[in-house]
């Protein structure tokens, strides 16, 4: 029975950690360790990424422009935007958003550079709109060759907004005006589309609001740890909808739909670690949502918004608001219903959310996320102590009787049912029982996970310093002292742990900890020092009742 027990613990930590790194392993695109590498194409997008007519028509999945599938090529101009938060860089190219910069946060390849959340270097990362037609008129899209109005480029001192605006010439008897809005210390940037009917019929358009992305995860991520990248979808109904990218290359015409269709309220969004894209509408106005697979590793998703006909001399205006920033959960929801879902806490979203609030308010009395993710941890292990009391000693009881059981062991070792009755008689006199610390590992390990994936998904982490040596609490210890410390305390457990009666179990509760060791070498310090802290915590907790009841 003691066996069994450690046995358990053991399976459940190993196990926990096998299937942690497999997720990351397969979010990351490496090969799993259940079956093959994750398909993912090589090969870079060709032309401007927008799919043949043909091929749109045959799906409905992504806005084209008709009757041409591959444009030929136009001389568009950039150029580039400040505000006190972010640097955005545009074409003229179909007005397009190709690049932002978050002057606030760095890169996570070079602590001197800007963070790039839509992205051109390195990545294929851009938000589009433009007008598809319900019927074979061209519309202007994001395609088309604009001319940007001259302007301001600069968000000045005293200036609370900065206004850009781009003209298109006539595509199909309408001209398109499009104005972006930028404001002060916002993350959103108001997206104002005005479609004019020059010619003599009545248009019949779509808007449509679409981030294209290629399926590299950002450069930070690694095979230890990584989360979710690719697009999004939410409604009211349906709730927040992951959408895999190899699920969208795999999906084919009459296959179930791999999200909601249709809805009168929603967003979409490109979602990576810490930082997300998402464009956001007014509910009550319906709409569809589109995935699709566009090139080689070219994927979009979309919003089309289906409008009034406009008549000749009329202009219809449709009003939008592009996300472009960090995942700060209060922020985010306070733009859109659901929008803080972006910060994904997986299946531990009931816990974690708690956990978070609890942890954000602690930070705003110290002012130190180090000490936070500290004083949360003895808050929890304050809340179990009665369990994990119950627990050590239970440890304590086998520890004191371990010399009678290895004595058994070897003097019944050839009688396997009277050596198993001597045990329990050996339990029911001292009153042990060998699973009482099994129990209450089951019953917190859920609240530890949800607190490691608070700390895994929150932003407020990086770059944020906590003592001496540890700068930036989301990137690893530069002088792997934290995980040291956490090897050390996990050897620590082991000796303080009732020894085994199998000497190669015994070598292996020893051999565990160092073989599992080394991927905290890898982890962002912050979630080193949750372990850690948890680690010592429990060290004290049972040499306190080891030495009470007289088996130290």
């Amino acid at each position: 029975m003691t066996d069994m027990r450690r046995t358990l613990l053991w399976v459940v930590f190993t196990m926990s950690l096998v299937l942690l790194w497999d997720a990351w392993s397969r979010h990351n695109g490496q090969p799993t360790l259940f079956g093959g590498p994750v398909p993912a194409a090589s090969a870079a997008a060709s032309g401007n990424g927008v799919p043949t007519p043909a091929s749109a028509a045959a799906n409905g999945a992504t806005p084209v422009v008709a009757g041409a599938s591959a444009p030929a090529p136009v001389r568009s101009e950039t150029f580039t935007v400040h505000t006190d938060v972010m640097t955005a860089t545009f074409d003229t190219l179909g007005g397009t958003l190709r690049r932002v910069a978050l002057n606030k946060y760095h890169s996570d390849t070079d602590p001197g550079q800007p963070m790039l959340v839509l992205d051109e270097t390195g990545h294929r990362y851009e938000a589009q709109t433009g007008y598809i037609s319900a019927g074979a008129t061209p519309l202007p899209t994001h395609l088309t060759l604009m001319s940007a109005v001259p302007g301001d480029r600069d968000l000045k001192d005293g200036q609370d907004t900065l206004t850009v605006r781009f003209e298109s010439p006539e595509v199909g008897g309408a001209k398109l005006v499009k104005t972006y809005t930028f404001h002060r210390g916002q993350y959103t940037v108001d997206v104002k589309h005005a479609l004019t009917n020059v010619g003599s019929a009545p248009l019949q358009p779509q808007l449509y609001l679409q981030l294209q992305r290629d399926d590299k995860a950002p450069g930070a991520h690694t095979s230890f740890y990584s989360t979710f990248t690719g697009p999004a979808v939410y409604t009211d109904e349906k709730r927040y909808q992951k959408v895999k990218f190899e699920d969208i290359a795999k999906h084919q015409p009459g296959d179930s739909p791999l999200h909601v269709q249709k809805a009168n309220d929603g967003w979409i969004a490109m979602v990576q670690h810490y930082f997300a894209t998402a464009w956001l509408v007014k509910d009550g106005s319906p709409r569809e949502f589109r995935t699709t697979k566009i090139g080689p590793d070219l994927f979009t998703v979309a919003l089309v918004q289906p409008l009034p006909a406009v008549a000749p001399g009329a202009t219809e205006t449709s009003d939008a608001t592009l996300f472009v920033g960090p995942q700060e959960e209060k922020k985010l929801a306070t733009l859109a219903p659901g929008l803080e879902l972006v910060k994904d806490y997986g299946w531990f979203k009931v816990l974690a959310e708690p956990l978070f609030w609890v942890l954000d308010h602690i930070h705003k009395l110290i002012g130190n996320w180090g000490w936070s993710i500290i004083l949360l941890v003895v808050l929890l292990k304050a809340a179990f102590y009665w369990l994990n009391a119950n627990a050590y000693k239970s440890m304590a009881k086998m520890k004191a009787v371990n010399p009678r059981i290895m004595e058994l062991r070897e003097r019944l070792k050839d009688k396997p049912q009277e050596m198993q009755q001597e045990m329990m008689r050996i339990y029911r006199e001292e009153k042990v029982n060998p699973l009482g610390g099994c129990l209450p590992i089951f019953v917190q390990m859920p609240f530890f996970m949800a607190l490691y994936w608070v700390l895994m998904s929150t932003v407020e982490m990086r770059g944020a310093p906590w003592i001496g040596w540890i700068t930036d609490l989301s990137a690893k210890d530069p002088f792997f002292i934290l995980p040291v410390l956490m090897t050390l305390s996990s050897l620590l457990q082991v000796w303080l742990s009732p020894k085994q009666a199998d000497p190669m179990q015994q070598k292996m509760m020893w051999i565990m900890p160092l073989a599992f060791s080394f991927m905290f070498f890898f982890f962002p310090s912050g979630l080193v020092l949750y372990w850690l802290t948890n680690n010592l915590l429990s060290i004290a907790q049972q040499y306190v009742i080891n030495k009470r009841m007289g088996v130290l």
